[in-house]
């Protein structure tokens, strides 16, 4: 199974076709920590993660997280947990994973720079929730909708290609 982001605005699954946002400067081939971009190329998906106290469980083939009130992404490239899931508060920079706004009630992290870190190169790249599908920091966003629709149908193979 392959996801496309084709033309910065339409993420393709199969036969089907979403709007998408994507970073606010575009897609880059050397993205940067904070650049507003979204990287370019092929990557693997991780976990499903989901706020329990606000939606169900989605159906799916992937592996799923429960969202706490203490869970973090590290964004500090100085730091050994750049750019993994971590307990918060901690005195790394990092964004919170249980947000006030609905963007993170789901999300499925994109394995960029998750497997040889590199410092700087980019963290917390992931597919999540829209309501009006605003340029992201460098994420791609859908409508819930959609997500659901996707999330039923990709598996642990599935990979994203974004070009």
């Amino acid at each position: 199974m392959l996801i496309k982001i084709k033309n910065k605005d339409h993420l393709i699954v199969d036969d089907f076709i979403f709007k998408c946002a994507i970073g606010k400067n575009n897609i880059k081939s050397k993205k940067k920590e904070g650049d507003k971009s979204t990287p370019r190329g092929i990557f693997s998906i991780g976990k499903l993660y989901y706020r329990k106290d606000r939606v169900k469980k989605p159906s799916c083939k992937i592996k799923t997280r429960i969202i706490s009130k203490n869970m973090g992404w590290c964004d500090d490239p100085e730091s050994k947990n750049y750019n993994k899931e971590i307990k918060i508060p901690t005195k790394n920079n990092h964004e919170k994973l249980f947000k006030k706004d609905n963007s993170y009630d789901y999300f499925i992290v994109i394995n960029y720079n998750t497997q040889k870190i590199k410092p700087y190169k980019g963290s917390a790249i992931f597919l999540h929730l829209t309501k009006n599908y605003k340029a992201t920091a460098g994420c791609i966003a859908v409508k819930k909708k959609d997500f659901l629709i996707i999330s039923k149908i990709i598996d642990k193979k599935t990979k994203i290609k974004i070009f």
